[in-house]
This record gives structure tokens, C-alpha cells and sequence, in this order.
């Protein structure tokens, strides 16, 4: 045996041992489960764990013993019985939405049993590697088929993709409306009394607009500032609005859902708020008509 040689397994051995250390000395500071795995959680919230059954996307990241990554990737899938103790599954079973945690699991069983791939060379025989997982997302099979559904439309065209996000709204809303031609639904929330809004009538309006899911991107309400312009003048109010208000009466209270065509299209808000190809609801209040 020469000396090169000597020196070579030597030093492999130095980083085994050193490795082995640096690993130990982390997982010492981690708390260990019942069934063996080693876990640290970065944000924990109240949120419902994960179970069999879910489908869950989340960010993962795989580290070697002195914590240099080498995996990086986001993924889907559905969270299964777990097939052994100390498994993954058992991971993700105790994260729930936006949780993200890292977790000391035993490799041998993740790469042989889990992912059916080979103990990678850099990893030493039945030692624990680092997973951090951070939870994007957590829905039911139901809500899942139908989050496909609405990516392969978008796959297709961002028309068609629109088209099903606001019918997968409408049905999980339970909203009996039927649209308008030009694809408005609206939904009365208060009668109105007197004439219709007509053209260079001088209209005062309470507005808010949301997404979607809720969240709010413009109010006079909040601002506590109505809104007064002359109907049918140009660059007023985007296009869905001005044939929703036309349909109304002083009093009138009600909620619309919109394409983006009828709305801020293609480009979004100048602002930047509203993407591109963004569906909105307005509810409009009529405060006055002269």
C-alpha cells in the first residue's frame, strides 16, 4: 500500500468521523419522536395537520450531515399510510398548512423504501440526513381534481382558465344567478328605487372590489370617499363596472362577479396590484342619481 494511498483513506476517515460529529451535535438540538426520527419546527401554526388522503404541495430541501444541500425542488403528492415507522408520511402528518419544520429521518429507509432508489455514495450505511419541508399547501382530492382541472385550462388559455376559476367559484358558492351575455353575474343584495343610471347622469357610488378569495384591493368605503362621475364618460371606471352601475337604480345594492376582460384584462392594474387575467368582484352601493 503506498503513502498517497495511505493518505487518502485517512483523510476520508478524518471527514467520516468529523461529519458524524457536526451531524450529532445538530440533532442533539432537535426534538425526537416516538417512532425515531429526530424533528425542529421553524413556524408552527393552529392550522389543521395534514392525514391520509390529503393532497399536500409543499418545498423540500435535502441536506448531507454538514448541511450542504443537494435537492431543492417543489412537489404534490398525496400523503399515503405510512409503510414504516420513522417514515416520511409521519413527517408530513405533523405540519399543516404554511408549518415548515426540518427533520433528521433515517436515510437507508428513505432512499430504499421510500423513493426505491439507492443509499447515495456521499451519505454513510444507516445514517440520518436533514429534510427541511416548508407546507404550501393542503387541500382534499376534491379540491385537488379541481385545481387541475383549472391548470390544464390555463395550460390552454388564460380565457378558458379564467372561465373555470369563476365556475368553480360560482359552484362552491352556491350561486343560482345566471351571467349576463357579456359574462357579469350579479347578485341583489338591496332593491333600488327610481329610474335607471342613464348616460351623462351624475352618479355617487360606494364601491369595493375583491378577489376571489376575499381579500380586498380597493375601497371608498374604507377610504370613507364616494365615488361621483358622469356615466358613459370615458376612463372612468373600467368597462364591467360601467355596465354593471347602468343596470341600476339610486338605493340599488349589489355584488357583481367579472371576467378580466371586464376588468383590468391582459395587463393587470397599472398599479400592479391586480395581476394579468385576474377575476373580481365590485359591490356597488348607489348613493345618488341627478
Amino acid at each position: 500500500m503506498n503513502l498517497n494511498y495511505k493518505k487518502s483513506i485517512f483523510l476520508l476517515f478524518i471527514i467520516t468521523i468529523f461529519l458524524s460529529c457536526s451531524e450529532k451535535v445538530e440533532i442533539e438540538s432537535y426534538s425526537k419522536s416516538l417512532n425515531g426520527f429526530y424533528f425542529r419546527f421553524f413556524n408552527k401554526t393552529k392550522n389543521q395537520r395534514a392525514k391520509i388522503g390529503d393532497y399536500i404541495t409543499f418545498h423540500i430541501k435535502y441536506y448531507t450531515g454538514n448541511d450542504s444541500m443537494f435537492f431543492d425542488a417543489v412537489k404534490s403528492i398525496k400523503l399515503t399510510k405510512p409503510k414504516f415507522q420513522g417514515s416520511v408520511e409521519e413527517c408530513f402528518m405533523m405540519l399543516g398548512n404554511n408549518d415548515s419544520a426540518s427533520f433528521y429521518i433515517n436515510a437507508d429507509n428513505f432512499f430504499n423504501k421510500t423513493i426505491n432508489a439507492p443509499l447515495p455514495k456521499f451519505l454513510p450505511t444507516n445514517s440520518f440526513f436533514k429534510i427541511n419541508i416548508r407546507v404550501l399547501n393542503i387541500c382534499n382530492e376534491e379540491q385537488f381534481i379541481k385545481d387541475k382541472e383549472e391548470f390544464l385550462s390555463w395550460i390552454n388559455g388564460f380565457n378558458d382558465y379564467e372561465k373555470t376559476v369563476i365556475k368553480n367559484y360560482i359552484d362552491n358558492e352556491q350561486i343560482d344567478v345566471k351571467p349576463t351575455a357579456s359574462g357579469i353575474y350579479k347578485i341583489k343584495i338591496n332593491e333600488g328605487y327610481g329610474k335607471l343610471v342613464e348616460t351623462k347622469d351624475t352618479v355617487t357610488v360606494h364601491f369595493e372590489g375583491r378577489f376571489l378569495n376575499g381579500k380586498i384591493f380597493d375601497s371608498t368605503r374604507k377610504r370613507n370617499e364616494p365615488f361621483k362621475f358622469v356615466f358613459g364618460t370615458e376612463w372612468q371606471v373600467v368597462r364591467g363596472l360601467e355596465e354593471a352601475i347602468g343596470g341600476m337604480s339610486k338605493g340599488e345594492k349589489a355584488l357583481f362577479i367579472m371576467p378580466s376582460k371586464l376588468a383590468f384584462g391582459e395587463k393587470g392594474s397599472s398599479s400592479g396590484i391586480i395581476p394579468p387575467y385576474t377575476s373580481v368582484i365590485f359591490e356597488v352601493e348607489i348613493l345618488d342619481v341627478k
